[in-house]
């Protein structure tokens, strides 16, 4: 774990001589860094405020998962200026947890959220996840009346997917599980009234925020800003120029003590490229898509959505239904048509 950090940071070195960096936000995550022990995690956290300028930083994220704090580590990550923490929970029902393979109680969680909130963080996010194999809607509302109860100032409810070298992909295609769009969107729809009804708005498909508590380091992903990553597996695009650093982390370990470069090869966007990927991101938020990136063939695509009763145009942009909502990714791509294909 040491040599880990000392490798995190000496990518940080190396990259601050590289770009004229102008940070607004961070975003300690990707993984469990509470994992690290408060030693180590500290080391980063000091060794991270020693080598960028975090002076213009609006926000400072750390993501946490139940049994992995302490009320020391808690202090600590606050001391070091994290303001922001997203606390992953995704159910409160004990089978749920097991089917996602997670090695806390619902009791383990819920302590840890109170921990959290009795540090004084400024903002505590809580993640949900729905549409778990045997997950019923019930038990699903009844996780998030349950989250509401707590009071975070920020939930994030995301729809499982079946990502590939994963079991739940396996088992997929092997017919133990399948996937319902119909009761995707029962679950979340359920969701989105009993939140609103709560008082949080749903600034993004899939994120829900009391006001002054939106994520601004995630709300700059999907207006298509420029980010740095470091570390084993993580993406970076600056100036239309996206790369990857090796999703190996014995491999970068090794790169970084040769001082040699993690980072693939990586690609130029074309504004092609740019433009479809504000189609599928811009699309999901509550701002919507700006009217005029549509193009003369795609408009007629925007007027049978509208008929359908999944979009609307407001303020010169193309907003999601609530009906369209769940199917954001589906619009996408009946909006692009072959050019998404492309």
């Amino acid at each position: 774990m040491g040599e880990f950090v000392e490798a995190v940071l000496s990518e940080a070195r190396r990259q601050r001589q590289r770009y004229a960096l102008n940070l607004e936000t961070v975003y300690v995550g990707g993984g469990t860094p509470t994992a690290l022990s408060e030693t180590h995690l500290e080391k980063l956290l000091t060794g991270l405020r020693e080598t960028l300028d975090l002076s213009q930083v609006k926000e400072f994220t750390c993501e946490v998962n139940p049994r992995t704090v302490t009320d020391s580590k808690a202090a600590m990550m606050r001391a070091q200026g994290i303001d922001r923490i997203s606390l992953g929970i995704q159910s409160w029902d004990q089978a749920t947890l097991k089917t996602l393979g997670r090695d806390h109680a619902p009791a383990d969680a819920e302590e840890t959220y109170q921990l959290l909130r009795g540090a004084g963080f400024r903002s505590v996010n809580v993640d949900l996840m729905f549409s778990i194999p045997g997950q019923s809607l019930e038990t699903w509302l009844s996780t998030v009346r349950h989250t509401i109860s707590l009071g975070p100032d920020h939930i994030s409810a995301y729809n499982l997917n079946y990502e590939e070298d994963t079991e739940f992909f396996e088992r997929l295609h092997r017919g133990q599980y399948r996937e319902d769009q119909s009761q995707d969107a029962e679950f979340f729809d359920g969701a989105l009234q009993i939140l609103e009804g709560a008082g949080y708005q749903h600034y993004e498909i899939s994120n829900y925020a009391r006001p002054g508590h939106r994520s601004v380091h995630n709300e700059s992903y999907w207006l298509g800003e420029d980010y740095l990553g470091l570390g084993p597996s993580a993406f970076s695009t600056w100036k239309n120029h996206r790369w990857q650093n090796v999703p190996d982390t014995t491999r970068y370990l090794k790169i970084m003590a040769a001082n040699e470069e993690p980072a693939l090869p990586g690609e130029h966007l074309t504004m092609d490229q740019r433009r479809t990927e504000r189609f599928g991101l811009e699309l999901r938020t509550e701002r919507g898509l700006p009217l005029a990136l549509v193009r003369e063939p795609e408009q007629r695509m925007v007027q049978i959505l509208q008929t359908e009763g999944l979009l609307e145009v407001k303020e010169d942009h193309i907003r999601l239904t609530r009906v369209g909502k769940p199917l954001v990714d589906s619009v996408a791509v009946a909006l692009l048509g072959e050019d998404l294909k492309a």
